[in-house]
């Protein structure tokens, strides 16, 4: 296959221009929509014009419909960005980059998504790919863990909606951060599990709590019903944060934030703080899920992207406990010249 685009490339390149162009254009649709001509030109960096000249051939196909609210992905453009997914991905070499990031990061699978795109549509195209992914992942009697932030909180709003129900379960790997609810675990939690039509256990304590308080709170018949469910999950999906930034939403003070980045830390996950050599440097008390619980878990999924928090990705992705990374192109570029591997 690569060989024929190398040679569609050299014959015909125009052809590959205009695919991008497209799946630029009908990806902008998809998160903006309805969305005018001016304000697709600016997202896409082209020119009004040669948007003009792209909606008209897709609206012929009918993969967008356009009305002077704006042009909208129909349900056929939606299941055809998915198919025009992987052709990108061939044209781009994105599979050798992924192959490259896997070997580098010693995980048993990378998937990356394709482009140069701004900050809030990397989130977004992160968590289409993801629910895409897991939606198909999913089938009866699996146990799904999800973890807070907005990464993943996307995840659940790109979910699309079974026709059927299944019989999944979704419960949250942590307590709430005292943020905003949208990206709290126990939301997330629920939001997929009502999409997918199955059932859900919300965790109502704070992630980090006094020492002196968790053998109480452990001691709730209704804590130790939502532990032994986390010790049956077999699907875990979990985000990366950068050291600092969590810490901050964790409310430390600047005292021990100042302390946590003296010992090191540039990457959170699942409450534990590592260095740049994934080592563990500082852990909060918590309830849910433990970093030694993620070896009896049998797929792993670390969902997580901006070129910014390719340190904090590399300190805590590890083939110990991970099976596969879902990150952007920038990201992975990122993260393959910082280890020193093939771009």
């Amino acid at each position: 296959m690569q060989y024929l685009f190398r040679v569609q490339e050299k014959i015909v390149p125009e052809l590959i221009s205009v695919a991008e162009d497209r799946y630029t254009i009908l990806r902008n649709i998809y998160y903006k929509q309805p969305i005018g001509r001016r304000s697709l030109a600016e997202k896409s960096l082209m020119s009004e014009r040669a948007v003009r000249k792209q909606l008209e051939f897709l609206q012929r196909k009918g993969l967008i419909s356009v009305s002077r609210a704006g042009a909208v992905i129909t349900e056929r453009g939606t299941d055809f960005l998915k198919e025009l997914d992987k052709y990108i991905k061939e044209v781009k070499g994105i599979k050798i980059l992924e192959e490259n990031l896997k070997d580098c990061l010693g995980l048993k699978e990378v998937l990356i998504v394709p482009g140069n795109l701004e900050h809030s549509t990397i989130k977004q195209e992160i968590g289409r790919f993801t629910a895409q992914l897991v939606k198909n992942m999913l089938k009866d009697g699996d146990i799904l863990v999800v973890t807070g932030g907005s990464t993943l909180a996307q995840v659940a709003r790109s979910m699309r909606f079974n026709d059927k129900s299944m019989n999944v379960k979704v419960v949250p790997g942590r307590g709430g951060l005292g943020e905003e609810v949208e990206i709290q675990a126990n939301t997330i939690a629920s939001t997929i599990a009502k999409k997918i039509g199955g059932s859900y256990k919300l965790l109502h304590i704070p992630d980090s709590i006094k020492e002196e308080n968790v053998d109480r709170i452990l001691a709730e018949p209704s804590i130790q019903r939502i532990l032994e469910i986390l010790k049956k999950a077999n699907i875990l999906l979990h985000g990366v944060g950068s050291a600092e930034e969590m810490a901050c939403r964790r409310d430390m003070s600047p005292g021990q934030v100042k302390e946590l980045l003296s010992n090191g830390a540039v990457g959170e996950a699942l409450g534990y703080y590592f260095n740049e050599k994934g080592e563990i440097v500082y852990i909060t008390t918590s309830v849910g899920l433990h970093l030694e619980d993620l070896q009896q878990i049998d797929k792993v999924i670390v969902v997580a992207g901006d070129p910014a928090k390719a340190r904090a990705i590399i300190s805590v992705v590890s083939p110990k406990f991970h099976d596969l990374l879902i990150t952007d192109e920038l990201t992975a570029k990122e993260i393959l010249k910082l280890k020193g591997g093939d771009v």
